[in-house]
């Protein structure tokens, strides 16, 4: 029997796959999570033989509960399951040891299938995403670039980024304008856009 947890924060959807996955005699939900923390503390409880996660959840996101049953050696396979189809984030997720990663709009055969080959070891990438394992791009920001950016994203002024970070003003704009230059864009905007979109800004 394959012990599942799945974490999901559309209550919907959460639903739907738990119902589906109850018909199939070789696998068994044992625990369902609408955000990262709860999550977490379920799979430390069950200790399931596979995580199926979300990336977007409050108070901790898939990539971050990847991240963290790798750190705590769980023995637990880790599956994510998103809307999202940006190098950054599958990359991130290869980092972390999961082992495989599906959009949402695959048939619900073939995740069940999934589930199945990663719990007996397996690596499942979506066909769509498989050729970007073969283009990592690697993020061209440093760390500062980064924090600034992430205020921008959040909608911080210049002002504003400077109280948060203990930076000048010109420093700010320094990182900024570095940020632009390097992405080869035209505004902090399209900087950001770019950036998160890559998966940079995690």
């Amino acid at each position: 029997m394959i012990r599942v947890v799945i974490a999901e924060d559309q209550k919907m959807l959460l639903g739907a796959f738990s119902s589906l996955l109850s018909f199939e005699a070789d696998i068994e939900v044992v625990g369902e999570a609408q955000d990262g923390q709860t999550a977490w503390e379920l799979i430390v409880k069950e200790t399931p033989d596979v995580c199926i996660l979300d990336i977007e959840m409050p108070h901790m996101t898939g990539l971050e509960l990847a991240r963290k049953i790798e750190e705590e050696q769980i023995p637990s396979k880790v599956m994510i399951v998103t809307t999202f189809s940006r190098v950054g984030y599958l990359q991130k997720a290869i980092d972390s040891n999961v082992t495989g990663y599906l959009l949402k709009d695959e048939p619900i055969d073939l995740l069940i299938e999934s589930i199945r080959k990663v719990a007996a070891g397996e690596r499942v990438v979506s066909r769509d995403l498989a050729a970007t394992l073969f283009m990592k791009v690697e993020n061209p920001l440093n760390d500062r670039e980064r924090d600034v950016l992430r205020l921008v994203k959040e909608g911080l002024t210049t002002s504003e980024i400077t109280k948060r970070l203990f930076l000048t003003k010109g420093t700010v704009r320094n990182y900024l304008s570095s940020s632009i230059q390097k992405l080869h864009v035209e505004s902090r905007q399209q900087a950001v856009n770019k950036a998160n979109e890559n998966g940079w800004l995690e």
